[in-house]
This record gives C-alpha cells, sequence and structure tokens, in this order.
C-alpha cells in the first residue's frame, strides 16, 4: 500500500531572489506539509497503474502538468479534495483545498533551509547526490543525509516542481523547479538556485515532492498570487532577442 511521508513545517519567513529584477523580497508562511521524501517511481506505479523500473528511485520523466495531475490523483487515492482544477492545459489551484499539491517556491525553499542561511543544510557530499559522486542516474531516495526538518534528498539526486511561474515576463509559461540533481555540479547545487522548463517538458534529472495545505484566501498562497504573476508578466515593450514568445 502506497504511504506519502509528510513533515511538517511550522510558520516562518523565507527571502526570495529574481536575479533578473534584482530584487528580493520577504514572504510570510503558514504552516504546511511537505514530503520527506521525493515522489518514487513505486509511488507513482500504484497510483497510476504504470511500471516502476526501480521503485525506490525518485520518478522523473515528469513533466509539471503531469505532476500537478498526479497530486490529484494521490489526493483521490487518499480521499483528500483535489487541488487543482483542469480546463485543457490551463490549470487553477483551489488554495482552500486539502489534498496534495506543488509545494510553492517559497514554501520549497524554507521547507529545504530547515533554519540554515548558507547555500546549502549541511556538508554537500553527505547530503546530496551531485556530479562530485560520478553516479549517472537518480539514487534511491534517503541515501544522505536529511535536514532539519526531516526531509531528505532536497538538495540533489533530482530537482524538484513547484507551483510558480519562473519569469512569464520572459519565459512565458515555465514553471519553477528547485533543487539541483545528480548531473549538477556541485557549486550549482543551492537552496537559492531556480531553474525551470514549458510545463510538457520532462527530463531524467526532474521529479517532484508533495506538499499539503489548505488556506482562507482566493487565488493567493504562501508567497504566490494570480496577480502577482500578471504584474510580472506584464512587459510593453517588444521582448528583447532570446526571450521565449509569450502564447497570448
Amino acid at each position: 500500500m502506497v504511504d506519502f511521508e509528510m513533515t511538517r513545517i511550522a510558520g516562518g519567513e523565507v527571502t526570495l531572489h529574481d536575479a533578473r529584477r534584482r530584487t528580493r523580497r520577504v514572504v510570510r508562511l503558514e504552516p504546511f506539509e511537505i514530503g520527506v521524501y521525493p515522489v518514487t517511481e513505486e509511488q507513482v506505479a500504484e497510483v497510476l497503474g504504470v511500471a516502476a523500473r526501480h521503485p525506490d528511485r525518485p520518478a522523473t520523466d515528469v513533466s509539471w502538468l503531469r505532476a500537478v495531475h498526479f497530486c490529484n490523483a494521490a489526493s483521490e487515492w487518499e480521499g483528500l479534495d483535489p487541488a487543482y482544477g483542469f480546463e485543457g492545459e490551463e490549470v487553477t489551484w483551489h488554495v482552500d483545498a486539502d489534498g496534495f499539491r506543488l509545494p510553492t517556491e517559497a514554501e520549497w525553499e524554507f521547507a529545504c533551509r530547515a533554519g540554515s542561511t548558507g547555500p546549502h543544510y549541511g556538508p554537500l557530499t553527505e547530503v546530496a547526490w551531485t556530479a562530485a559522486d560520478g553516479v549517472t542516474s537518480p539514487q534511491p531516495v534517503g541515501g544522505r543525509m536529511p535536514n532539519l526538518n526531516g526531509a531528505f534528498d532536497m538538495l540533489g539526486n533530482v530537482w524538484e516542481w513547484c507551483w510558480d511561474l519562473l519569469d512569464p515576463a520572459r519565459y512565458d509559461e515555465y514553471r519553477v523547479f528547485r533543487g539541483g540533481g545528480f548531473a549538477d555540479d556541485a557549486w550549482s547545487v543551492r537552496a537559492s538556485t531556480r531553474r525551470g522548463g514549458a510545463p510538457r517538458m520532462h527530463h531524467e534529472d526532474v521529479g517532484l515532492r508533495l506538499a499539503r495545505g489548505g488556506f482562507d484566501t482566493t487565488d493567493a498562497a504562501q508567497g504566490w498570487s494570480a496577480a502577482a504573476d500578471r504584474e510580472r508578466a506584464a512587459i510593453d515593450a517588444p521582448l528583447p532577442p532570446g526571450w521565449t514568445p509569450r502564447s497570448r
């Protein structure tokens, strides 16, 4: 029987940095839950009825769209209210739902840091799988030391999708993933490093970690808001060369 082991994260504050806009913002978080481990191949196999080649490894080759669909499937598996609504590929987060979901970027970084202020929550060779280890694939979850929240593999092993848009002015619908992976140089595996990809993108080093927590708000929670997304996407001038054309 599949089990999603979660750990409760007390409320607090985290500072997020936007390198392109050269801004910092402090986010105040309410308590929430986050997975002790990344979602594994075994968990995906049981919930979705697919095969698992390496049951104890993080599930990878998971697009952002597949990740949010999995969150809803996991919620239904546990008898919880699904967090997401779908209209084609348009996804709405029902912020008050108690079901599984992706963490917001602020939740992810706060849970990862676990009170630490440096780039890592412990010596990287003890807490993370990176290119320095010479591995060529994701490693079984829980093989390195956890952070002080009791969460394993938040740095290294595989990147993890978050709910938030990466930079809607430059990258349109790209979503954030965090944490670094087994193929990344150790210097780039940091609690603050943020990358992203298109909602249908999938790679062998990108997976997901579940979160839970409903909030008495509308279109805004835990450092994210639909209004802020619209504001960040607003550019009146033509996009500079190399920027991703906006779909609408």
